[in-house]
């Protein structure tokens, strides 16, 4: 019995010096696990100038690791949170030379970090950047449901019908839009602007929802992403997420 025990103990200790090779593809900001698991089984990667196309691969930490020419290596995770400013692009560059979210947070890390989904040009508020593929891959993707609430201000008083329609839903020219949450901010002084909770990502949603009931949004900011929020954070400035909002983001 004592010598089946130093065995699992011998085997344990062992598991640190290995990492399943979607998670070090990853890590390495290339692409998210899932991503990852196209490029195994498609053969495109080599691990010590092997092809390998086995999924449940495990790979020592010190392995060499490519995709095509390029050798990957584990990055340090980072999180960066941006309150986007108007006029700015949610893009690493732009061919027409505007500023994009990159020249905000170009001073953030040394590690290359993308928008997590999108915020349109006109549009300000909450955006996380990150190199963890994984996460934002599971923060973009339909079944995870992420709660996002805006402050939305219209050219016009919005009206009680309006905002019952929102809540059941509306069939917009790409399908069915429904928001989780709608109500006026100040409906005692201005019932121009309202706030929406919804969790689709679907491009431009809330414009859209409003402009296809007839009003013309004139301002729109994200104020609530995935649970973070704006407080102490500036417009046009950034911040790295504490260990307690990742660790939270982790378990959505």
């Amino acid at each position: 019995m004592k010598r089946q025990k130093g065995k699992s103990h011998i085997k344990k200790s062992e598991e640190k010096d290995f990492i399943r090779l979607n998670k070090y593809i990853s890590n390495s900001g290339l692409c998210s696990r899932r991503e990852a698991d196209k490029l195994i089984t498609e053969g495109k990667i080599k691990v010590n100038g092997k092809g390998v196309r086995d999924l449940g691969t495990r790979i020592k930490r010190n392995d060499k690791v490519e995709f095509g020419k390029q050798l990957l290596k584990p990055e340090k995770l980072r999180y960066v949170l941006l309150n986007k400013p108007k006029d700015i692009i949610t893009t690493m560059d732009d061919p027409e030379g505007r500023k994009t979210v990159a020249d905000i947070t170009e001073k953030a890390c040394n590690e290359r970090i993308m928008p997590v989904g999108r915020l349109d040009r006109n549009t300000t508020g909450l955006l996380l950047l990150t190199n963890d593929g994984n996460m934002a891959d599971k923060l973009t993707h339909p079944s995870s449901k992420i709660r996002k609430i805006y402050e939305v201000h219209l050219d016009k008083p919005v009206t009680k019908t309006h905002l019952l329609d929102i809540t059941q839903g509306l069939q917009l020219e790409d399908g069915f839009a429904q928001a989780d949450a709608v109500a006026w901010i100040n409906p005692k002084e201005d019932k121009s602007m309202v706030g929406i909770e919804i969790h689709s990502g679907r491009n431009r949603i809330v414009r859209r929802i409003f402009e296809h009931l007839g009003y013309n949004v004139k301002r729109l900011d994200r104020t609530q992403f995935a649970g973070l929020t704006k407080k102490d954070l500036p417009r046009g400035r950034w911040r790295h997420l504490t260990i307690k909002e990742i660790s939270y983001l982790k378990m959505l």
